[in-house]
């Protein structure tokens, strides 16, 4: 039987139709191929099916803060966003601003990615199917953000709605990547950490699925931030998979990031979170499926980055996680038909206002049977125990954000160590693994290729050991060759 007839049968009896499309489901799933090879041939685990948990953030070193030395001009950002409409990395920018108030981050710009609600602006999630209407309250995110003082000085561009890696947006431009022009600037936070590396704003807040924060931070050289899973509330904020979807904070460095993140937290001031040295700890470098294929100056990057962790003070060990191949499976069987259940209404109601890209993604998440979705969680629970086992004594895994550079602008497929990758497999391959369990999770810019694209190291720890994160980073950000030559 053709496939196509298949997919046509089920749309119709699902009452969606559309079997005009089916040649373009077809596509997408032959994409997918070999992660949905791999999770077929993937025996069905005893355990129970994976259900997300909040974490709590276990407190900093001490309670004795300092306050943010962030830039408080937001003026002169909004004048700098508007010079420099030609990146796309608004979808709106605002005619007048509010004085900010009193606080952590008082008169502090930021910029929120159009995926939360901000009270008077409009939500639109990237895409022309959520309409042009006003949001009449704030995400909680927000809330918090304008009660330390923050100026919102305009929403960023993203791929539309959050379901993908380019932040080729059809409705509003490609965003485009203020280091590497030619290269995508990630996705899908794209026009966050474009606003970033472009000097508009310092601080910008992102969500991450599958990789959406560190991985424009890695492709545009800047830092991204995702904490455990709810740690930070998503009240306000679209849905793409609600299981595995993360809030948190994008900055110029890991300083920028930690005055977001206690601002985000609500905390009074900054705590004392900071390392002087990484004496008496331990730092596993993640081996097998995080070490090889690396293109060769990503794995280079490495070998330094070891170097300095051990001459700060760090026991490095290596470690690898067993059944790590799956994650991109398992997260394929989540994300697919959790997206398409949050969109199905407005799908069938106004699926001619999606881009092609999106609404192809979003229609074959209803292809995916209800026992893989339970088969997925249960293969996730597993998953997840793995990966925690793997740290042993371990404080904190680090790895590259991405196996190479950020592609070229345009690409389809990736040749990394003469394997060739989809785009979207390319990079979010060692990013994935950590929506999947919810552990905390850091890029940081680390150094230049000889053809001037950002390479970024991730770095990952114990759920709720977002601070312990945020120090290691701090320390591995100052021994790096990109904070070398950044001005102080």
């Amino acid at each position: 039987m053709d496939p196509r007839d298949v997919l046509i049968g089920f749309s119709d009896w699902q009452g969606y139709g559309h079997g005009d499309r089916a040649a373009a489901w077809l596509q997408r799933l032959e994409v997918n191929r070999v992660e949905l090879e791999a999770f077929r041939a993937a025996p069905t685990p005893s355990c129970a099916a994976y259900i997300p948990q909040a974490a709590r953030v276990e407190p900093a070193n001490g309670v004795a803060g300092s306050e943010s030395r962030l830039p408080a001009d937001a003026q002169a950002a909004l004048a700098r966003a508007r010079r420099e409409r030609g990146l796309n990395a608004f979808t709106w920018l605002p005619d007048s601003l509010d004085a900010g108030g009193p606080g952590l981050l008082a008169g502090v710009p930021v910029a929120i990615k159009d995926l939360m609600a901000v009270k008077g602006m409009p939500l639109t999630g990237g895409s022309k199917a959520l309409g042009r209407a006003l949001a009449t309250r704030d995400a909680e995110i927000v809330a918090r953000l304008r009660r330390a003082g923050a100026v919102v000085i305009g929403l960023t561009n993203l791929h539309e709605l959050a379901y993908g890696v380019t932040s080729d947006n059809p409705h509003f431009g490609r965003v485009v990547n203020p280091v590497a022009p030619s290269r995508i600037p990630g996705g899908s936070s794209g026009g966050s950490a474009a606003a970033i590396a472009a000097g508009i704003v310092r601080l910008a807040i992102g969500t991450d699925t599958g990789g959406s924060i560190r991985i424009p931070a890695a492709c545009c050289g800047v830092v991204g931030f995702k904490p455990s899973y709810d740690a930070l509330p998503r009240d306000g904020v679209i849905d793409l998979a609600s299981s595995l979807d993360h809030v948190g904070p994008m900055g110029r460095t890991v300083e920028d990031c930690v005055a977001m993140f206690t601002a985000l937290l609500e905390l009074p001031a900054i705590p004392a979170w900071s390392r002087r040295n990484l004496a008496g700890t331990t730092v596993a470098r993640l081996g097998g499926y995080f070490a090889a294929p690396l293109d060769g100056e990503v794995r280079a990057a490495m070998e330094s980055a070891m170097q300095a962790l051990a001459a700060d003070g760090a026991r490095c060990v290596e470690r690898e996680i067993e059944g790590i191949e799956l994650a991109a499976p398992i997260i394929l069987n989540t994300i697919a038909p959790e997206a398409s259940a949050f969109h199905a209404d407005r799908l069938r109601t106004r699926g001619e206002d999606f881009g092609d890209e999106v609404r192809v993604r979003v229609e074959v998440g209803f292809f995916f049977p209800a026992h893989w979705y339970v088969k997925a969680q249960r293969l996730r629970t597993q998953l997840v125990g793995n990966i925690e086992a793997a740290f042993g004594e371990a404080d904190v895994l680090i790895c590259p954000t991405m196996r190479a550079t950020a592609p070229q602008v345009g690409s389809s497929r990736v040749e990394i160590g003469g394997k060739s990758f989809p785009l979207h497999t390319s990079v979010t391959n060692l990013t994935v693994p950590f929506n999947v369990s919810g552990l905390p999770a850091i890029s940081i810019p680390w150094t230049l290729s000889k053809d001037g694209a950002p390479i970024s190291l991730q770095i990952v720890g114990r759920r709720g050991h977002d601070w312990r994160v945020l120090a290691f980073a701090r320390r591995l950000e100052l021994a790096s060759p990109w904070h070398a030559r950044q001005p102080h």
